[in-house]
């Protein structure tokens, strides 16, 4: 090798190196890792928990907040196939407690942070002219409700059970309700958007599922408490998690003052109730 090739490939590599080192402004450290935290939570849930997870992040800049929605039975499952999963919220004690027995979550962490109750979610048009739970029992009426595997859908047997034990309604309301079904849904969100596209008439499910922008769409008949079921959502940590004591700082925080005010906010029912 000449001596000016030598001073060339010295001189590219030094251009190079300063060129690598300019990529760095000097002073500016690399952004630190965040500590990821990852949430199973029951699909009722998707507006609230949204909400409190931007406020948790923003209380704490160091932690990323994973949400997955689905129903708590198929999140259940994930859980017993292995999936990652930090925190399991529920929306009933069922799921949480077949996972207790399997020794998938940490039995002192569960405890109840909210509850939920169950109304008629109507199109605003309401173009099959429904004004009282009798109504749904009239012919032609397209209703949509949860399939009987998950919670939502559970309540709303357990509801129309109770109706048929009053002789204000009877069994034949609720069987001419059932026949009235053209869609059963594994997830509220799924139920939702029938009403949202015109597909349905009126859907059976949790008072909290109308969202900020759905309000102006759907109009809530209440189903009274004598025939309502109370929904319980637990929480509990999974025993697999590698970072417990983060998600038992998030659980807290979803029971606190400001979580709590936004689970109210979205038509949750607080605990002391």
């Amino acid at each position: 090798m000449t001596r000016s090739t030598t001073l060339i490939s010295l001189a590219v590599g030094i251009t190079i190196l300063l060129l690598t080192a300019g990529c760095t402004s000097p002073g500016t450290a690399p952004a630190p890792e965040k500590n990821e935290l990852t949430v199973f939570a029951a699909a009722s849930l998707t507006g609230a928990m949204t909400d409190i997870a931007k406020a948790y992040e923003a209380a704490h800049p160091d932690t990323k907040i994973i949400l997955n929605f689905d129903g708590s039975q198929a999140l259940r499952t994930q859980i017993e196939q292995g999936a990652h999963a930090d925190l399991f919220l529920s929306a009933n004690t069922k799921h949480m407690t077949a996972l207790q027995g399997e020794g998938l979550i940490v039995n002192d962490s569960v405890k109840t942070f909210t509850k939920n109750k169950l109304a008629v979610l109507i199109p605003k048009d309401n173009r099959a002219n429904i004004t009282g739970l009798s109504d749904l029992a009239t012919p032609g009426i397209r209703l949509v409700m949860g399939t009987k595997e998950v919670p939502f859908g559970d309540y709303t047997r357990q509801a129309l059970g109770k109706m048929a034990n009053d002789t204000a309604y009877g069994p034949e309301f609720r069987n001419a309700v059932m026949k009235n079904v053209v869609s059963e849904d594994p997830a509220v969100t799924a139920l939702v958007a029938h009403l949202r596209v015109g597909e349905a008439d009126a859907g059976i499910a949790y008072a909290s599922d109308v969202s900020e922008e759905d309000k102006a769409l759907v109009i809530m008949l209440p189903i009274p408490d004598r025939y309502n079921v109370i929904a319980v959502y637990p929480l509990g940590i999974v025993q697999e998690s590698k970072v417990k004591d983060q998600a038992a700082a998030f659980a807290q925080f979803i029971t606190s003052t400001e979580g709590n005010a936004i689970l109210i906010r979205y038509g949750f029912v607080p605990v002391d109730r």
